[in-house]
């Protein structure tokens, strides 16, 4: 990915976005869940989502972390609707026997309906998957190294059935899928006993 208007030029989203938002988690106070998020999850479990103030945060001096331990710990922004466009964030994961991911969610329906893509530092690779009714369902993954205790940039660039992925300013997936293609929110989302960190993020479209 050159640019992110050039990305989203290549998809046909050129213009002035009809929403565009970002957090930071800066302004909020440490502790407790972000305002304006709905903090969830798919499946069983206790997910756990809190603004922690973070020493190596990309913008600091908050952070969004999930602690938790839940199938899907799922943080999704109750204000932005968007069918296409762009969902982007930084994440650093920290630990998990289980599972050390992050990801970000689109499309979304409810806690049960979605489309995810994660970077997974225990697997080293990036993943797109569609979650119908609790269910994940893979449908392109590509090997990447992804270090764990480092700050890496994921971003999903979306329009009609198409996706493209971006890890790191590299595109590392671009395929279609049609499980979902009305408006949804965007969110965060990790993976059982992942504890991983959040910062920056961004999301725009109409």
């Amino acid at each position: 990915m050159k640019t992110a208007m050039g990305t989203i030029a290549g998809m046909g989203l050129t213009g002035c976005c009809a929403l565009a938002a970002s957090a930071n988690f800066d302004r909020l106070p440490p502790g407790g869940a972000p305002s304006g998020w709905i903090a969830t999850k798919t499946g069983a479990g206790e997910a756990k989502w809190t603004v922690e103030r973070e020493a190596t945060a990309p913008s600091p001096s908050n952070v969004l972390k999930q602690s938790g331990q839940a199938t899907y710990p799922v943080c999704l922004m109750d204000s932005a609707s968007i069918k296409d466009g762009f969902v982007e964030v930084k994440f650093k994961t920290v630990s998990g026997r289980e599972d050390q991911a992050g990801g970000v969610i689109w499309r979304a329906q409810d806690p049960d309906n979605y489309y995810v893509a994660r970077a997974n530092a225990l697997e080293d690779n990036v993943t797109i998957y569609h979650t119908s009714k609790g269910r994940r369902v893979a449908f392109k993954n590509v090997d990447r190294k992804v270090a764990s205790g480092v700050w890496h940039t994921l971003r999903v660039d979306f329009s009609g059935s198409r996706f493209i992925v971006t890890f790191d300013s590299e595109k590392v997936i671009d395929t279609t899928d049609d499980s979902f293609a009305g408006a949804g929110r965007v969110g965060l989302w990790t993976k059982a006993d992942s504890v991983t960190l959040f910062d920056d993020f961004d999301c725009g479209g109409k």
